[in-house]
C-alpha cells in the first residue's frame, strides 16, 4: 500500500457515493481509495510488493480449490464496507467465487490483506493515526471478515489478525514461523509469501 496525494478537485471530505461517481470518472491505470471520507491516490506498487501479493493470491487460491470453492483470492478489489466515508481496495482479499461480468466491487469479504512497507505513511503526520490503522480498523469491524493481514514489505513478518467464537485474536509471526488459516485451507511458511523477492530469492537450478 502506498499513500499518494490527494487531487486538488477532491478537496474536502466526500461520501461513499461521490468517491463512486469520482473513481468512475478516472483512467483505469489509477488506483483510488477513500479512507475516513478522504480520496487518496495510491503511489504505483514496488516490483516486492507485487510479487508478495501474488505469491498470496495463488497460495489462497490453491487452498481453497480443494477446501472451500464458493470463495476466490483477488488482488486489489473494490471494498464497500463501514460507513459510507470507507471504499478501500485492499492488496489481496478473498471475496464470493460468483459475480457479474461487469461487476467492480463487492460488499463481502472474508480475508482482507495489506502489503507495507517503512516508506507508506510518511506524509501522515505523528498525530494522526496511519492510514494502515484505519484500514485495519474499519477491516475488523466488517462482520464478514474472519483474518486481517499486514505483511512488511522489507522484512519477513506478518500481523494475523484472526476471528474466533471469543473474538479477534492477534499476533505476529516471523520468517521462520507458518502462517496458519484453517478457515480458508491454507497452511504455509511465512517465507513462501516472499518467493521471488529480495528476501527469499529463487534458487537457480544448476546448468546438467
Amino acid at each position: 500500500m502506498g499513500v499518494g496525494i490527494e487531487e486538488p478537485t477532491t478537496a474536502g471530505r466526500m461520501s461513499g457515493e461521490r468517491f463512486r461517481l469520482f473513481q468512475e470518472g478516472r483512467p483505469d491505470h489509477e488506483r483510488w481509495e477513500l479512507v475516513g471520507g478522504v480520496a487518496m491516490m495510491m503511489t504505483p506498487p514496488t516490483i516486492a510488493h507485487n510479487r508478495i501479493a501474488g505469491n498470496l493470491e495463488r497460495l489462497l487460491n490453491d487452498a481453497l480449490a480443494s477446501h472451500d470453492q464458493s470463495r476466490i483470492a483477488m488482488q486489489r478489489p473494490g471494498i464497500e464496507l463501514g460507513s459510507g466515508e470507507f471504499r478501500p481496495e485492499p492488496d489481496v482479499a478473498v471475496i464470493d467465487a460468483e459475480y457479474e461480468p461487469d461487476q467492480r466491487f463487492v460488499e463481502r469479504a472474508y480475508l482482507l490483506a495489506e502489503i507495507v512497507s517503512a516508506t507508506d505513511d510518511t506524509r501522515v503526520p505523528a498525530t494522526e493515526k496511519k492510514w494502515i490503522d484505519v484500514k485495519r480498523t474499519i477491516y475488523l469491524a466488517h462482520a464478514a471478515c474472519e483474518a486481517v493481514l499486514i505483511i512488511e514489505q522489507d522484512r519477513m513478518e506478518v500481523r494475523l489478525d484472526a476471528r474466533t467464537p471469543s473474538g479477534w485474536n492477534s499476533q505476529t509471526l516471523g520468517g521462520s514461523e507458518e502462517l496458519k488459516l484453517p478457515a480458508f485451507g491454507l497452511q504455509c511458511a511465512v517465507a513462501d509469501l516472499y518467493e521471488g523477492t529480495p528476501l527469499q530469492p529463487r534458487r537457480r537450478k544448476r546448468p546438467a
